[in-house]
């Protein structure tokens, strides 16, 4: 298995630290509102590759971070009038439904920066003792950024060039630092912002320390696979490199993997632009699985542009995996007893060798895009050779097959067919219910389920409408 490594720039053979087990930390969404496709990628794609690792016999410990306190969410708290904590809490819980629509599993422990407080003072304490910080007059305390010999290492920066760039990684206060490329570890309160006792000021920690304490506490000093959104590169992931080896001593992460931008019809995302769109805004629109299956339809590193033409491309692509297995799944409820013959075991190997191509795919850094292409190729391979004359052990098998890709891909491809119509009805008339009772929790859960069986909702002024996706 070869994985890209941004940190050494090419495709390194994948050894992990610990024979059989994957120490991977992926950088979560700051919780101050509902998350955006472009959040969506790196969830779904490092979902995908701990799954395949986990396919390889892997034991995964996956630990991906909520940051609960930040400049956002503070700004947001005080416009609603409440405090922090209510909208970090609220939004947590609205990216887990998003994550449990798409299919991402729950990671390992989702950590929240809010309770590694200590964690977090303990090593900014260990970096003013060995030389890496200082505490500046106001106790804002700040990294000695020249002070760690490697730093532009994985961004591959020169820092003569970034002070020449003028290039400031401070959020206030510049004067105050000894260089102007030393960031903040720790920041004195604010009016009406939380704030938290230290030994230098009641204040807050800056936001690149979170990940490296989080990190070392429950992965441990050293890690096989760090991982993210290209966008953090730059200062984030490098500051937490700096960090977290001038505090332990000890190489932090052995690969660090980054996807690249979503992009809305050729044209960045932003909400001046138009083009902003939350995963509800998309899953009103699509079935869940569509959604992902257009994220793993190109390289996790290639830059994906997404458009109405390219979902309907991912929905029809998906229906073809989802026909295939329902007709084998049809196949089966009539097919004749007795074993495969001579001739469905030759067929047989011929259908794993397009699993073998799945596996190659993956094992070449992760190429869903290639992946998804075999079992394509499978899925002609089903629809040329199994019919009414095919033995239920041998439909079995390709169903197990086509399932079992899918599953690693996290593809949900039940197509509904198993909902009947009265089933439908009574679920919609429970979250018409779990409405009026103001339960809004137990109706969007409803609707999640709904879709990911391939039944979409439409609430209208004559009531709720519903189609089979």
């Amino acid at each position: 298995m070869k994985i890209y490594n941004t940190l050494t720039k090419r495709k390194e053979e994948f050894v992990p630290i610990e024979p059989g087990k994957v120490r991977m930390y992926v950088c979560g969404p700051t919780v101050y509102n509902l998350i955006h496709i472009g959040n969506a990628r790196p969830m779904i794609v490092f979902d995908t590759v701990r799954r395949y690792m986990e396919h390889r016999g892997y034991e995964v410990n996956y630990v991906s971070n909520f940051t609960d306190v930040d400049d956002k969410i503070i700004k947001k708290a005080i416009e609603e009038g409440v405090d922090a904590e209510t909208i970090s809490q609220r939004y947590i819980a609205e990216c887990k439904k998003d994550m449990e629509a798409l299919n991402v599993r729950p990671a390992t422990t989702h950590p929240l920066a809010t309770q590694e407080i200590c964690g977090m003072e303990e090593m900014i304490q260990t970096l003013i003792e060995k030389g890496h910080a200082y505490v500046a007059a106001d106790g804002t305390v700040y990294f000695r950024t020249r002070s760690f010999s490697q730093y532009g290492k994985l961004s591959h920066k020169n820092l003569d060039d970034l002070e020449g760039g003028k290039r400031s990684l401070l959020v206030s206060g510049e004067d105050q630092k000894e260089d102007p490329l030393d960031f903040v570890l720790w920041k004195p309160k604010k009016e009406g912002e939380p704030a938290w006792e230290s030994p230098w000021c009641d204040g807050r920690p800056g936001w690149h320390i979170e990940c490296s304490v989080m990190s070392k506490k429950y992965l441990g000093d050293e890690i096989d696979i760090h991982a993210g959104g290209e966008d953090l590169i730059f200062p984030h992931h490098e500051n937490e490199i700096a960090q977290s080896e001038a505090a332990n001593g000890k190489t932090f992460a052995r690969y660090w993997m980054h996807n690249a931008f979503l992009n809305i019809d050729n044209k960045k995302m932003s909400k001046s632009a138009g083009n902003f769109f939350t995963v509800r805004d998309i899953l009103e629109q699509y079935d869940p699985m569509v959604l992902r299956f257009f994220m793993l339809s190109a390289h996790y590193r290639s830059p994906l542009n997404f458009s109405a033409d390219l979902m309907e491309a991912a929905k029809n692509g998906l229906e073809r995996i989802r026909t295939a297995a329902s007709n084998l799944g049809f196949l089966q409820q009539n097919a004749k007893e007795g074993n495969r013959s001579e001739a469905e075991a030759a067929l047989l190997e011929t259908a794993r060798e397009y699993a073998k191509k799945f596996d190659e795919a993956m094992d070449d850094d992760f190429n869903t895009a290639d992946a998804l292409a075999a079992v394509f190729e499978l899925v002609k391979f089903i629809n040329t050779n199994a019919d009414e004359n095919s033995s239920g052990e041998f439909l079995k098998a390709l169903e197990e097959e086509l399932l079992e890709l899918a599953d690693i891909c996290g593809l949900s491809v039940q197509t509904g067919q198993e909902l009947l119509d009265s089933d439908v009805e009574a679920l919609i008339a429970e979250r018409q219910a779990a409405r009026k009772a103001k339960n809004f929790a137990r109706a969007d859960e409803i609707r999640n389920e709904l879709q990911q069986k391939g039944i979409l909702l439409e609430d209208t002024r004559e009531g709720v409408k519903w189609k089979r996706a």
